[in-house]
């Protein structure tokens, strides 16, 4: 990152971000994330220094387990997707993208993942376009 930002304003910049995201470090634990009360995949403050393996539903875990091993390898370093949640009953389904990304320093060493979500609903159906400042 070229600059510097005090903890205020780095605070502020990650819980402003358009998307969720929860990192994990090199050895699988879940270390932080942003947006507690409003995100996607809602996490319990326990969850902190926790296996990511037990934040995520049963049928996911070989996905997730292949996502951090190839990571760690070095052999992967995005994986993408998107599924469709179900809100309440009336709603209509929300289209969800989630990546993950391999946090490396600068020598390539793995540090850790970056779990990020965002609901793309809203996104998919744009269309035309809108300027800076043009009225909604």
């Amino acid at each position: 990152m070229i600059g510097k930002l005090d903890a205020k304003l780095l605070e502020a910049l990650v819980e402003t971000l358009p998307l969720e995201f929860s990192i994990v470090d090199a050895n699988d634990k879940v270390v932080a994330w942003n947006k507690h009360e409003s995100r996607i995949f809602r996490r319990a403050k326990g969850v902190l220094g926790m296996d990511v393996r037990k934040c995520h539903p049963g049928h996911s875990l070989s996905k997730v387990e292949e996502i951090l091993n190839g990571m760690k390898k070095g052999t992967l370093n995005k994986a993408r997707f998107w599924i469709d949640l179900s809100g309440k009953q009336d709603a209509k389904k929300q289209k969800v993208l989630i990546e993950y990304y391999a946090l490396r320093d600068e020598n390539g060493t793995y540090l850790g993942c970056l779990e990020a979500s965002q609901n793309i609903t809203e996104i998919q159906s744009l269309t035309g376009e809108k300027r800076l400042l043009d009225s909604e």
